[in-house]
């Protein structure tokens, strides 16, 4: 308790001595100019009393003595010169915390300079540390001129903006110069641009410190306070008004910059004439519009613009749209061959916003309307950001080329006729009277197919072009590949269409149309004139495949677990060599949904349907026993299988081996209905023992036997939940279950008051045995079983549980032998006797011999003298 007295008196002295009142106040001198508002801080640490403290300001001018400036608590604290002052709000303090406040002076005058106190009334129980500040103010005289020469009104985009402000003081206390410009856009706020000072850095606005860092702003200083700022490669984004701000700046105590007095300034409004306005594009022609095969086709293309010297022009031509060849702003030509005829182009600058395109060996292909599109792009700064300021096409030009094209005549006739289906047939395209086919020239030929009123469709087959190469169409592409039709030129002027096995949809009207090709100056077949025979009509009286299905029942199911054997046999006519698709399809009655068990494909694949049990699948067997039979098999049928079963059959044929196969014809087969009764299987029950009665300690046998009879279910489809029940009294009604087995085979056993052991043995699926070992008088009584069967049901494909099985008793006596009882304890007492005897007798022996001596009477010696012992 002492120790901490101690140390309460020491923190309560320490925090005595080191606690003292500190009144503290900007640091000076503080310069300010005439006119200006002057704010002067003052704040109060480490005091005592309340928390909320007053201060007093004082004044003194330099040679004069203090004057009242306003106090925090005294309304008429205020020297008589400053009350009109104070009252009017020119001079105020502005209360900030509970111990800061701030002098402030509205419009500052020259003779409000000199040194003001701040003073704090004392409210510490010990006067400790300082309770007043001062700090000098210097007013001195506004002398900030800021003087901006006017920018030119208007500018055409791309060229640089000059804007140059003076702004100069008169230095009569150590102040410092800063200039900035700013932006001002319809009614928005200014945006800065730049600020140069007050210590001779720059600082950019947001949106300008890449374009600075690019090069696309310049600061150049002037002398004699002439500062100029240089907007460079201007785009419309840079008009509106432009102010220039001036800054007179001093550096007080402590480091800190402070802004005495700021003056703006607007240097006037640009406005930037876009390029879009001044740009254009005109396409004149030196050569004639109208060329023959093989001239050279010049144009020229003038790009004009009032700022044309401050663009870099990017120039493509264009012939009916697409780009031709283009000139980047680099000067790099890129030609985009495929987008023009054969003739080669070249595009060159001739002269100031002039470039010409020229194609040497024009072609049909080089016909047209040519445009010429030039973009204009002003560079932003020197980091390579260039600004597409404009884009302008021309109107387009139209470029002829004249060519007399090949003239010939087609006649299309057939050369086989199919007259029934799967017949052959052939159409013969011959061309006559061909003229103006040049040296090197070439025809092609296109076949087309329209289909028969009803169903019209034009579908083209295939073509050959001008070097033989075939081109199927998509719907006939694998035929031609697999060489069931064929299209061939077997003369120069002969071309042949071929079916070997002609199908229904190939009925219709045929087209021919022949081609003439004629080489460019490349080398390359180009295609000058195209003619079409009339429509060849290819038609014939067509027998229609029938097919017949009839199904018939082989194995009928009339229980549950049964199979289901049905056989589907076709008939058909007009089919030839077919192929067949089987769909094994059920439903649970005439109304019912049709549900797919299993199809057969006609390449023999087989699928199960989206209703057959993926368990069930090796039940069901679907085979094709016969070139006109197909066979369905069902095993173990349920009850969920009733219903009825038939067979959907399509024929599919194939015009050659190896080729996808076609629909001919399809039909259904007659129903055969699958239904029987569920009849589960009938169980019985018997007990038996090897003997009725025991010895203790022998093991008893007691043997629980089942039968089972109509619808057998198979032995792993089986199982018995088996329990064992004992009564000591014959004929008694209290039963105790003494051991069970359930149909998993795990054994249970009851509670026994007995020290024999029981065990559960299953012979068999039908027999179980209860064995008693060591079995005791209290094993005596009656025996008998009760079995629970579950069935596997064929017709549910569940188990079932059967009704609950009772055998007849059977009495265990355990019998008393009283020979057997006493035989051993006699043979044991009697040889325990024997022992003890023999053992008594071989003692007293060894006793007599070792312990009795012999006492007969030694006679004298007859001798006179006598022996020495006797004397």
């Amino acid at each position: 308790m002492d120790t901490f007295l101690s140390t309460l008196l020491l923190w309560v002295l320490t925090f005595g001595v080191c606690s003292a009142r500190v009144v503290s106040v900007l640091p000076g001198p503080l310069i300010r100019v005439q006119g200006q508002p002057v704010s002067i801080r003052c704040d109060v640490k480490e005091y005592g009393g309340p928390r909320e403290q007053d201060f007093e300001w004082t004044m003194q001018r330099e040679g004069q003595a203090a004057i009242n400036v306003i106090s925090t608590f005294d309304a008429r604290f205020s020297d008589a010169s400053l009350s009109s002052r104070v009252a009017a709000g020119d001079i105020s303090v502005d209360r900030l915390k509970d111990n800061v406040v701030d002098l402030k002076i509205e419009d500052v005058r020259a003779t409000d300079a000199g040194v003001y106190s701040c003073k704090t009334p004392s409210t510490d129980s010990v006067i400790s540390g300082n309770y007043e500040a001062e700090v000098q103010l210097t007013v001195i005289t506004d002398t900030l001129k800021v003087s901006p020469e006017s920018p030119p009104p208007v500018i055409p985009e791309g060229s640089d903006i000059a804007l140059s402000c003076n702004v100069t003081r008169q230095l009569t206390y150590p102040t410092y110069l800063s200039v900035s410009w700013s932006l001002r856009k319809g009614a928005s706020s200014l945006e800065e641009i730049l600020t140069f000072g007050p210590q001779g850095g720059v600082v950019t606005g947001a949106k300008y410190a890449r374009r600075y860092a690019d090069g696309g702003i310049r600061l150049v200083p002037g002398r004699n306070g002439v500062f100029g700022l240089v907007v460079a490669r201007a785009t419309a984004s840079d008009e509106g008004m432009y102010v220039c701000t001036g800054r007179e700046w001093t550096h007080e105590d402590g480091g800190q910059w402070r802004s005495i007095v700021e003056k703006k300034a607007e240097m006037g409004a640009v406005t930037i004439t876009s390029t879009g306005q001044s740009l254009s594009a005109t396409v004149s022609s030196p050569s004639s519009p109208v060329l023959s095969l093989g001239d050279t086709l010049t144009l020229v293309c003038a790009v004009a613009a009032d700022n044309l010297p401050l663009l870099a022009l990017e120039v493509a031509w264009l012939a009916d749209g697409r780009d031709v060849i283009a000139m980047d702003r680099s000067g790099v030509v890129v030609s985009n061959g495929s987008a023009h005829g054969g003739g080669e182009a070249g595009l060159e600058q001739t002269g100031a916003g002039e470039f010409r395109l020229r194609v040497r060996g024009v072609s049909e292909e080089d016909a047209g309307s040519y445009a010429c599109r030039a973009r204009a792009y002003i560079e932003r700064g020197k980091g390579g950001r260039w600004h597409m300021a404009a884009e302008k096409t021309s109107d387009p030009v139209a470029v002829k080329v004249s060519q007399i094209k090949p003239n010939f005549s087609l006649a299309l006739a057939p050369v086989l006729t199919a007259q029934v289906t799967a017949d052959p047939t052939e159409l013969a395209c011959r061309v006559t009277n061909i003229t103006h086919l040049p040296l090197g020239g070439r025809l092609g030929v296109a076949w087309e197919h329209t289909s028969l009123p009803g169903t019209q469709t034009s579908n083209p087959i295939g073509s050959l072009d001008a070097h033989g190469n075939l081109l199927p169409g998509a719907v006939y592409s694998e035929r031609l590949q697999s060489g069931v039709m064929s299209l061939t030129r077997v003369q120069p002027d002969t071309f042949k269409l071929r079916f070997l096995r002609t199908q229904e949809v190939d009925m219709g009207q045929y087209v021919c149309s022949v081609s003439a090709w004629s080489p460019n100056r490349h080398g390359d077949m180009v295609k000058t004139s195209e003619y079409q025979t009339s429509p060849l009509t290819v038609r014939w009286d067509p027998k229609r495949p029938s097919l017949s299905v009839g199904a018939k029942r082989i194995r009928e199911a009339s229980v549950g677990g049964a199979t289901f054997e049905m056989s589907c046999i076709i008939a058909n006519e007009n089919l030839g060599e077919a192929g067949y698709s089987v769909l094994i399809q059920s439903q649970d009655s005439l109304e019912g949904n049709v549900r797919t068990i299993m199809t057969l494909s006609p390449d023999s694949v087989l699928q199960h349907g989206g209703a057959t049990d993926p368990n069930r699948r090796d039940s069901l067997v679907l085979t094709k026993s016969g070139p006109l039979e197909f066979r369905f098999r069902l095993a173990g049928v349920q009850l969920s299988d009733r219903g009825f079963y038939w067979c959907d059959i399509t024929a599919w044929t194939k015009q050659q081996p190896g080729q996808a196969w076609t629909k001919a014809t399809s039909a259904e087969s007659n129903k055969v209905k699958i239904d029987f009764q569920e009849n589960g299987p009938t169980f019985a029950i018997a007990v038996k023992s090897d003997t009725s009665s025991v010895y203790p300690w022998e093991t008893a046998k007691m043997e629980c036997s089942l039968s089972v009879s109509g619808s057998s279910p198979k032995t792993d489809d089986l199982a018995y939940e088996v329990r064992w029940f004992f009564n000591r009294l014959r004929g008694g009604d209290a039963m105790n279950e003494v051991a069970g087995v359930d149909r998993f085979g795990v054994v249970r056993k009851g509670t026994r008051n007995s020290s024999s052991d029981l065990s559960v043995e299953r012979r068999d699926t039908h027999t179980y045995l209860l064995n008693v070992h060591g079995t005791q008088d209290s094993d005596s009584g009656e025996y008998h079983c009760t079995a629970t069967p579950w069935y596997l049901s064929a017709s549910t494909g569940a188990w079932t549980q059967a009704g609950e099985l009772t055998s007849s008793k059977v009495f265990l006596s355990v019998r008393f032998a009283v020979w057997e009882s006493l035989k051993l304890p006699l043979l044991y007492g009697a040889s325990a006797s024997l022992g003890v005897g023999l053992f008594s007798l071989v003692l007293g022996l060894v006793c007599a011999q070792c312990c009795c001596r012999n006492t007969t009477h030694t006679p004298r010696s007859r001798n006179k003298l006598m022996d020495l012992e006797m004397d």
